[in-house]
Formats: structure tokens, sequence, C-alpha cells
């Protein structure tokens, strides 16, 4: 009922993300169990087909449907994104919670900590591993760096909350009345932030297939899995804007513009949720 409770009075930009995220879902997610065949298999389809019954957004030089090709990108890209952001925000949250509450020699050491991450690029660190790694980054291995370098970021915003609501007199009074560090932080700090934490985790979603799909298009991620980074990458490779073959460049770069438009309506929706929940109270 609480979580139902929460979107009562939601701004429309929140339905409106929720079922552009829902579509992709569907897409993405559920869509590519009922692929006829693998997608990635070149010659398993015509080549150069033109959007039909049959293939409905046509087939690429290579033999492959778009459309299915699509699905799968979509959900690798998915599966890429939302496992970024659970553990960058999950890392951030908890680091950034410890910080501001205990302070002392915690809070100087992790916030050193994420100073030095927040001061290092992270594309440019990924080009460079790229390059150690013979010029293509496993999907796993571009996961782990962006965790890596995205949690000082929640983490950041989440020790300044935490510094001044450990400030609070319903702090002080939980603190002596016998409650946990653990208790007080989980029941009587997070609740706070944790409409803040989900935006978070959304925009971060948006950060993990965005650098992917920028690392692919420049032919540095792993060009055996399908993302929607890849897909325009191979369409570049081979000649698609020369060939005409517009849907095959146009359906990843269109899904990934729909895509981050729907994440960017539901994280914006949910802050201006928690901001109005705040005010009302």
């Amino acid at each position: 009922m609480r979580f139902l409770k929460f979107f009562e009075n939601a701004p429309f930009r929140l339905y409106l993300g929720i079922a552009l995220v829902a579509l992709f879902v569907l897409v993405g997610v559920i869509l590519p169990w009922f692929a006829p065949s693998d997608p990635l298999t070149w010659y398993t389809a015509p080549r150069n087909q033109n959007p039909s019954a049959t293939y409905l957004l046509g087939t690429t030089s290579l033999g492959q449907d778009i459309f299915w090709l699509l699905t799968w990108a979509l959900r690798n890209s998915l599966i890429l994104g939302l496992t970024v952001a659970f553990f960058s925000t999950v890392i951030g949250v908890f680091l950034g919670l410890a910080a501001g509450y205990a302070g002392g020699w915690v809070d100087r050491v992790l916030s050193f900590l994420m100073d030095a991450l927040l001061c290092i690029p992270t594309l440019p660190i990924l080009i460079l591993m790229a390059a150690l790694f013979g010029g293509q980054l496993a999907l796993p291995i571009i996961g782990i760096a962006l965790a890596l370098f995205n949690w000082p970021y929640p983490a950041r915003q989440v020790r300044a909350v935490a510094l001044t609501m450990r400030e609070r007199e319903f702090i002080n009074v939980a603190w002596f009345s016998g409650e946990s560090s653990v208790r007080i932080l989980v029941r009587h700090i997070f609740p706070y932030i944790a409409g803040w934490s989900a935006a978070n985790f959304i925009n971060t979603v948006l950060v993990g297939i965005s650098t992917e799909s920028a690392l692919a298009v420049i032919g540095l991620s792993s060009a055996q899995q399908a993302t929607l980074g890849t897909m325009i990458y191979w369409a570049i490779n081979y000649q698609a804007l020369l060939a005409e073959r517009y849907i095959w460049v146009g359906a990843p770069v269109v899904a990934i513009v729909l895509m981050f438009i729907g994440l960017f309506l539901v994280s914006s929706g949910l802050s201006m949720q928690s901001a109005a929940r705040r005010m009302s109270v």
C-alpha cells in the first residue's frame, strides 16, 4: 500500500515515462525469447529486404532480421545499464550513509576515495582499457569499470544528507533510546533519500547505456554481443547509409533516443514526486 500511495497525484510525466520504459522492457526482455533463430547469425534471412509482414523492419546486408536483432540489442543494453545502476547506487548509498553518519576518519577516508574517483574521466579510461585488452572490451569489464567510477556520485549526495540528518533532534532521540546505528540509518535517514536514490538509479542506467554505445560506435566494445551501440557500429561498418538501409542504422538510434526520454521522464517524475511528498510532511 505504501508503494501505491507514493504514486498518488504523481505528475503526468512519470506515468508517460513508465509507459515508455514498460514498452522497452516488453521489447527487450520478453520478445527475445520468441526469436525464431539467433539474429546474430548471418544469412538466416534474405539480404536487404524492405519492411514487410515477414520482416517487420527489413533485413541487413548480412541477412539478419533487424527487428529481432534490435530486441537482442535492447536486452543486452538494458542488462548492462541496470547492472551498472544497481551496483553503483547500492554501493554509493551505503558508503555515503556510512561516511555522513559516522564522521571522523571513516568520513575522511571515504570522502578522499569519492573525490579521487570523481576526478578521473570515465570514457578516456575505458578507451585506454580497450587498447590494453586488444581493441575491444567485453561487456562485463565495461560494467565493472562503470560501476567503479559511478558510485561516488550518489555517495557524495547521500553523505551530505546524512551529515545534516544526524544533527536532527529525532535522530538524537533514536540514538539515546538505544537504537543501533544500522537501524537509525535504515529506518530514519534512508526514507528521506529513497526517492532521490531511485532517480539516481535511473540516471545511472542512462550513463551505462550511453557510455557503452559510445565505445561500440568507435569499435571499442565487444562486437560479439548485440547492443544498441554495436548495431550502429555494424551498420556504419557495412555502409548502411550509402546503401540506403536507413532502418538498419536508424532503429537503434531511435530506440536509444526514446529510451533516454522514457528514463528521463521517470527520473524527473520521481524527483518531483519525492519533493512534493517531503513538502507535504
